[in-house]
């Protein structure tokens, strides 16, 4: 009887590790679509303000994501003088609608 209980509690704890897991793997995987689903604005070098897509590794900057909206704003800034990330081509999501 002790050596199926102790088979029992094993199996259950192993069950939990796999659970956590994957319920881990899924946060990660909804974080990466979030941000991926978001642009990040490069602060100012060389006068100009860098737009990227929220994936994008060329900047790390971990905070500040804006949505489509808020993008689109940002490019009608003249001041900013935004100009599109050559690696990660951030433009082809705003045109759509």
């Amino acid at each position: 009887m002790e050596e199926w209980l102790d088979w029992q509690l094993n199996n259950t704890r192993q069950k939990i590790r796999t659970l956590e897991a994957q319920r881990d793997r899924e946060q990660q995987q909804a974080q990466r679509a979030w941000a991926e689903s978001r642009w990040k604005l490069e602060p100012a070098r060389d006068r100009r303000t860098v737009l990227h897509r929220g994936g994008c590794g060329i900047w790390k900057g971990g905070h500040g994501y804006l949505d489509r909206q808020e993008v689109l704003l940002a490019l009608e800034d003249e001041t900013l003088a935004v100009e599109m990330c050559g690696v990660c081509n951030p433009e082809p999501g705003l045109r759509q609608a």
